[in-house]
């Protein structure tokens, strides 16, 4: 009984010594990163976010390779290293997932969104938040495919999976048919470039924002706050808008309905002026033309330019409503209106041929026919 308790007291002793150990070089370790990493940000990011896995993952291998050798003759000893076993895999999962987030953040880290121009920086970060959901993913479940694998029950259910493969394979993609399908747009959209985060996009008649973009869905916050959830399968087969796919720069209209009296040179030199006293101006297009006259007003269309979207609205609403108190105190009269146009009553026939009458009485008597020449001739008397 004594010989039993000591075979099981000293290889769990070692054990613990060694993780003692395990766990101080690792301390020590952390500790000359942390120092280096004063001067480099990726050693600094690497040694925080390795630093627990790595004492896990160390400490579990020292107690598996020390017990391993010290308990030979323990019974314990087969179901003890099977269950270190499955947690240095997880483990392991653990820590390689938290370098590749690490190598995912320096990889962003050099290619900022907070500049004028980021189209470049927006396809990176969305690539690399794809790779990463995709990376976490693959990692959990090739450790949750090990550790299946560590029983042998599991090889003898995989031996009768695999041959089963094809008719299992015809009904699972059957029934993922919509998941895969947004899995592969996922996909697609992050190496395809036809979206990214920070897009401006028109999707459903809603003007938004992208701002999540995963191997499903995508989230658009809209202009109003509210958030319009589109499976990712949307963007590869539906039309939509993208405003901001190959420059951030656009240009927006504002109409105006005028009366025919408006002097057109002098608006087109305020809206210059206008332009040039606000900064949500980019300097690149000031236009102002006679889009449509017809009817009882001059259609006109202003033409402007701002960096982004956003700025782009703000300016059109700041343009028309500096153009509009324009024109009521500059030129009030020119404001659109309903005319109306009154004649005199004519006769009908004149009316049809186009003729007019005069309403000259001797014109009509003494006219140059027949019976008012006879009485031109009563009333003045035969010629002397």
């Amino acid at each position: 009984m004594r010989d039993s308790v000591l075979d099981t007291l000293l290889p769990l002793g070692i054990a613990l010594g060694a993780a003692l150990v395990a766990l101080l070089a690792v301390q020590l370790v952390h500790k000359a990163l942390m120092r280096a990493g004063r001067a480099s940000r990726l050693i600094r990011d690497l040694a925080n976010r390795a630093h627990r896995p790595m004492q896990w993952f160390v400490v579990l291998c020292a107690v598996y390779f020390t017990v391993r050798a010290s308990a030979n003759g323990a019974s314990w000893r087969h179901t003890f290293l099977h269950a270190d076993q499955l947690i240095i895999i997880g483990v392991a999962a653990w820590l390689a997932a938290a370098l590749l987030v690490v190598a995912e953040e320096w990889a962003l880290s050099r290619f900022r969104t907070d500049v004028p121009d980021n189209r470049t920086a927006r396809r990176v970060h969305t690539q690399v938040v794809m790779i990463r959901r995709v990376t976490v993913a693959v990692a959990a479940v090739v450790a949750l495919a090990i550790m299946l694998m560590t029983f042998p029950e599991a090889r003898l259910i995989g031996t009768s999976v695999l041959a089963s493969a094809g008719f299992a394979g015809i009904v699972a993609g059957l029934a993922a048919q919509s998941v895969l399908r947004n899995v592969f747009a996922g996909l697609q959209l992050a190496f395809s470039d036809a979206v990214r985060l920070g897009d401006v996009v028109i999707v459903e008649q809603e003007w938004g924002r992208v701002q999540e973009i995963t191997l499903s869905y995508v989230v658009v916050h809209v202009w109003d706050d509210r958030r319009l959830i589109l499976p990712t399968s949307y963007f590869t087969e539906k039309p939509f808008q993208n405003w901001t796919r190959t420059d951030s720069a656009l240009l927006g209209a504002v109409m105006f309905d005028v009366d025919w009296w408006l002097p057109v040179p002098e608006m087109r030199e305020e809206l210059r002026r206008t332009l040039e006293s606000t900064d949500l101006w980019d300097g690149r297009v000031s236009v102002l033309q006679v889009v449509e006259a017809t009817g009882s007003a001059m259609q006109l269309r202003a033409l402007v330019s701002a960096e982004d979207a956003p700025k782009l609205w703000d300016l059109r609403c700041f343009v028309r409503e500096h153009l509009v108190t324009w024109l009521r105190d500059a030129h009030p009269a020119a404001l659109p209106r309903l005319r109306a146009e009154m004649t005199s009553a004519m006769p009908l026939h004149a009316t049809l041929t186009g003729q007019t009458t005069t309403t000259d009485g001797d014109s009509r008597v003494f006219s140059h026919s027949v019976d008012g020449r006879a009485r031109a001739e009563a009333f003045t008397g035969p010629e002397p």
